[in-house]
């Protein structure tokens, strides 16, 4: 079962950050913290390059494919997040923009920024929920030795962010970007030595 331990570690790396995002602006929009966007890119930056990138399509290839080979249960529920899957790039982008204008200094660039946050974490959330509560259960239920050894090499491929991703020459190197997102952060999430610097 090494396949759902991985898949729930990164989902805990993907939910710490869109806590930390989400404390950040809740700061902000108090006046006890001055907006670092050099810190909020790189935070939204790797919701596009883990989740989006690297987590989703294996979670395509190693989980769904393998488990429709063994049931039709649970089909609505598969075809839902692989759609979502799909259209992760327009999820990321409307973010991404919204960041861009309240960097830009747009007049209600904080509020336009907060909102798309909120989609966003909220989609993330029914997401996480729904694989967890209706697909993790069912792959318990019908996957085979074989499945559980291909699922568990498939999501070796790209390991879990909080340890690095490899050989920084091919993958992004995400051990250092979380260290510095540590590092920057403000207290609680990270050690408050911001401003956060990129390479």
């Amino acid at each position: 079962m090494e396949a759902l331990r991985i898949i729930q570690d990164e989902h805990q790396s993907l939910a710490a950050i869109l806590h930390a995002i989400r404390h950040m602006i809740k700061e902000i929009g108090e006046g006890k913290l001055q907006p670092d966007f050099g810190l909020l890119k790189a935070m939204v930056h790797y919701l596009d390059a883990y989740p989006e990138k690297k987590h989703h399509p294996k979670e395509d290839q190693y989980l769904f494919a393998i488990l429709k080979k063994r049931t039709s249960e649970g089909a609505e529920a598969m075809a839902r997040l692989e759609q979502e899957h799909a259209v992760g790039d327009d999820r990321i982008k409307a973010l991404e923009a919204a960041l861009h204008q309240y960097a830009s200094g747009a007049r209600d660039g904080f509020d336009a920024f907060s909102q798309a946050f909120e989609r966003f974490a909220e989609f993330y959330r029914n997401h996480m929920l729904l694989e967890e509560h209706v697909i993790l259960p069912l792959v318990k239920k019908y996957f085979t030795a074989e499945d559980w050894a291909e699922s568990a090499a498939g999501f070796r491929e790209n390991a879990d962010p909080m340890a690095g991703t490899g050989d920084p020459a091919t993958h992004e190197d995400f051990q250092r970007i979380f260290s510095r997102l540590v590092a920057a952060a403000p207290a609680p999430i990270g050690l408050g030595g911001g401003p956060y610097k990129a390479d």
